[in-house]
């Protein structure tokens, strides 16, 4: 009698945007599927972005996302390329590289850039920066796949459901995710193994008190309902010790 377990059969979430060709939602699936095949640690989530430009006189109008969840750290990747196709060989590549990378270092994703010291103390931190953008509509699966991409630790959207102003966020050193929403409405979004929710409302004030939130709990950054604007802003503190914040266009 043979005592190999078969691995558990793992789904590949795909989210598209824009027009992508017929056939490569099922080919990131089955090169998902490949570049995870040697993977040592259980992997518990796996899901990619297939996002397709209009924009003609793009040289790379096809971007390919993924992140995947090995046993509770994230690891991801993202290519561009002319074609579709083509992204998702590359996709499929850099993954494979990545996770490999993974393992040397005990499961865990290894950017030794990515980590930066703490912050100088400041007497009187302040906002030095300020930026106000259109916010995406998308859900939080999809927002997650670009925090990754531009390697954030957390994402301002606009739900694709509710309409509300949420925000993702890297949960500390859990490897996972959580999902905020400014219409205090968390009950909509179904917790994975990659994504937990916060049953709080975001708080509704101004940005003085939430400059005063932070400095009192010590805070990486504060999710808050602008009472002048009544949408979801992000406060958060940069690497030089003051203060950004992040707000939806008008």
């Amino acid at each position: 009698m043979s005592h190999l377990k078969s691995r558990p059969r793992v789904d590949v979430l795909v989210n598209k945007r824009g027009p992508v060709p017929e056939g490569a939602s099922e080919y990131v699936q089955t090169k998902m599927l490949a570049a995870i095949a040697h993977v040592g640690p259980p992997v518990l989530a796996v899901r990619a972005k297939l996002t397709q430009t209009a924009n003609p006189s793009a040289s790379r109008p096809a971007i390919a996302q993924a992140v995947v969840n090995v046993n509770g750290h994230p690891v991801r990747a993202h290519c561009a390329a002319d074609t579709m196709f083509k992204a998702v060989d590359l996709l499929q590549e850099r993954l494979a590289a990545r996770l490999a990378s993974a393992r040397q270092h005990g499961g865990r994703e290894h950017r030794p850039d990515h980590h930066q010291p703490p912050p100088p103390s400041i007497d009187e931190p302040h906002i030095v920066r300020q930026k106000a953008f259109g916010l995406g509509r998308q859900t939080p699966e999809d927002a997650v796949i670009d925090m990754e991409s531009m390697d954030y630790n957390f994402w301002l959207f606009t739900d694709m459901t509710s309409g509300a102003d949420c925000v993702v966020y890297r949960q500390g050193q859990t490897g996972g995710y959580r999902v905020a929403s400014a219409g205090g409405d968390s009950q909509q979004y179904e917790a994975g193994p990659l994504l937990s929710v916060s049953s709080a409302a975001a708080p509704e004030c101004g940005v003085d008190a939430a400059v005063d939130r932070m400095r009192i709990a010590g805070l990486a950054f504060v999710f808050f309902v602008d009472s002048a604007t009544k949408r979801g802003c992000v406060l958060y503190q940069r690497h030089d010790g003051h203060y950004g914040l992040i707000s939806p266009a008008p």
